[in-house]
């Protein structure tokens, strides 16, 4: 690399060494890191191919070329991805938010219903106030985008991971619903269970609720279901980049989900919903959860746009 290297110089070299590295998406990775090193769009960039870039630019841009050549994730080197139309900030301590995750928004919002819009379009009166639960939240694209989308919602977002709550409640302040979601570092729902099937702890917030309003109308996961025996065959991006507490499922990728559907069972209300994310080959595992316990109805798998079974819904009927 020269000391002067134009924007059309640079990003051909970019992709070049990319695509040498075998580097998936070569293309675009190398025009998001460009993008990111000049603090530019993609429109300014490819208007301006004659531009020369700064030492520290160029610097930047080749090293961040490196990394990416060696495995680490665009999304972690820029530190944002979009998701839901919204931009989020991303770090090694979450999960990258992919679009298959979007399903679990369009399945919720659907079984939602008129129980979605805050108003009663019958009278006008403001609607109740829904109760939302996201497992395992993350990077917090869940709970924010319904928090986004559900304005008379109060959401409750658990993690097990502190650094990863970290990064959900700066995600939260960024698309200014903070102030209407409440961050838990715990295990699953565990805190919101009675004190016999948990540590009797119960978040501060929820203890002045009654305990009608403390039961759930929806309850969300994109869940860690990643088999331990599979985990060589992962892409080196997620497997030697992305947190593997938030990746893995157990041995066989399967263990969390009796958990989890055993929980909701106890916390959701009457017609309340839970959506979860489904891993690969798990659908008839987990619909068999569903038929060995009593009291769910119109159980229903939606596939994503590759035809694969992405996402299980159930309603709690008690």
């Amino acid at each position: 690399m020269t000391n002067q290297i134009d924007i059309r110089g640079a990003l051909k070299q970019g992709m070049a060494q990319l695509r040498e590295a075998q580097t998936p998406s070569h293309t675009l990775a190398a025009e998001l890191l460009l993008m990111h090193a000049l603090g530019r769009d993609r429109t300014w960039m490819y208007s301006h191919p004659e531009k020369f870039l700064d030492v520290a630019v160029a610097e930047n841009f080749f090293a961040l070329i490196a990394r990416r050549a060696a495995g680490e994730p665009t999304q972690y080197l820029t530190g944002k991805q979009e998701f839901w139309g919204l931009q989020f900030e991303v770090a090694p301590a979450v999960l990258i938010p992919r679009p298959e995750t979007e399903h679990i928004m369009e399945v919720a919002l659907a079984r939602l219903g008129p129980r979605g819009i805050k108003i009663h379009l019958d009278t006008g009166a403001p609607r109740e106030t829904l109760h939302v639960a996201d497992i395992g939240t993350g990077s917090g694209c869940l709970a924010v985008a319904l928090a986004y989308e559900l304005p008379h919602a109060k959401i409750y977002a658990t993690d097990i991971s502190a650094p990863a709550l970290e990064v959900a409640q700066r995600n939260a302040v960024r698309q200014g619903v903070a102030e209407r979601i409440h961050f838990e570092e715990c295990d699953l729902l565990a805190p919101f269970l009675t004190a016999d099937s948990s540590a009797g702890k119960t978040p501060k917030d929820e203890r002045s609720m009654g305990q009608d309003a403390s039961r759930f109308d929806l309850i969300v996961s994109n869940p860690p279901y990643i088999s331990l025996e599979k985990a060589n065959e992962l892409q080196r991006e997620v497997r030697d980049h992305e947190p593997h507490q938030a990746l893995f499922g157990g041995r066989a990728g399967v263990e969390i989900y009796e958990r989890l559907i055993g929980q909701a069972s106890q916390l959701l209300k009457h017609r309340g919903i839970l959506v979860i994310e489904l891993g690969h080959d798990s659908a008839e595992h987990v619909r068999g959860i569903f038929d060995e316990q009593l009291g769910w109805a119109d159980v229903a798998i939606t596939t994503d746009l590759a035809g694969i079974p992405r996402v299980l819904a159930a309603e709690r009927a008690r």
